[in-house]
């Protein structure tokens, strides 16, 4: 008897279960905004990478990453070719847009004249994208400018952001708006790896090593596949560190660190 009610009890247990539908998560658009540094490029120009190709291959279904990074662009452009306005259009609740730039807002020489933004004019850009965003209650996401391979003869890797990382502090400070530290955490990685090893993150190319760039290319500010990935790594576990909700989104038994992008 006392069985037959146990088994009437797991029965009824397991029809409640059942009853219960599992919701899918809401689709949400992560919006990426910047520079060369995290934009999308051409099979044409591979080895090259921006973080944002590898870094849109972690998530779940539920997550669409949109990358608007263009190559060139400072925060000021970026608002003058209208590049912003369509993102904004675009956004809904509970979407994100991670915005990282100042490499060319900084760009004090006169041929860069056009792009330059004074670090006032800079934390007035990054407010304008942080507002519009909250206005669509959308989320935003601070990334000061990732670091560039600079080394002093000590071996010693360079800080080359100093004004314009401590402006997205302060803006984030002020705006209460989380801030991925890419720039710092980059030349932690740079200088792990050191001056010779970490040439392998950058488009560091000897003549004939890559036909699409038989002549060689020494560039220590854009990304290899893999250095673009290392990066894109930096802010996953940035995200989960932080406890941002964005992080659940992040494919289940995936470590940021070890995990193969093109797995998913």
């Amino acid at each position: 008897m006392k069985n037959r009610k146990y088994l009437r009890a797991i029965l009824c247990g397991a029809l409640v279960l059942m009853s219960f539908k599992l919701v899918p998560p809401t689709p949400i658009k992560v919006y990426l905004i910047g520079d060369s540094t995290v934009c999308l490029y051409t099979a044409k120009q591979f080895p090259i990478n921006g973080w944002g190709m590898p870094f849109a291959n972690y998530f779940d279904a539920s997550v669409t990453i949109d990358n608007r990074a263009r190559g060139g662009r400072s925060t000021r452009t970026f608002l003058e070719e209208n590049l912003w306005k369509p993102v904004a259009d675009s956004l809904k609740a509970g979407d994100y847009v991670f915005m990282q730039f100042g490499h060319n807002d900084e760009a004090k020489e006169p041929q860069f004249a056009a792009r330059y933004t004074p670090v006032p004019d800079y934390k007035k850009n990054l407010i304008k994208f942080i507002t519009e965003t909250r206005a669509k209650n959308a989320i935003p996401i601070l990334v000061t400018p990732v670091g560039r391979r600079s080394f002093d003869k000590d071996g010693n890797i360079k800080e080359t952001h100093i004004e314009y990382s401590k402006a997205v502090f302060e803006v984030g400070d002020e705006y209460k708006v989380p801030v991925i530290d890419l720039d710092k955490r980059s030349r932690e990685l740079y200088q792990k790896m050191g001056p010779d090893r970490s040439k392998l993150l950058f488009m560091e190319l000897d003549s004939a090593e890559h036909p699409n760039y038989p002549l060689g290319r020494h560039d220590n500010t854009h990304f290899t596949e893999f250095g673009a990935r290392k990066l894109a790594e930096i802010v996953l576990n940035e995200l989960k560190a932080q406890r941002i909700e964005l992080a659940d989104r992040i494919v289940k038994g995936t470590n940021a660190a070890t995990v193969n992008p093109q797995a998913k």
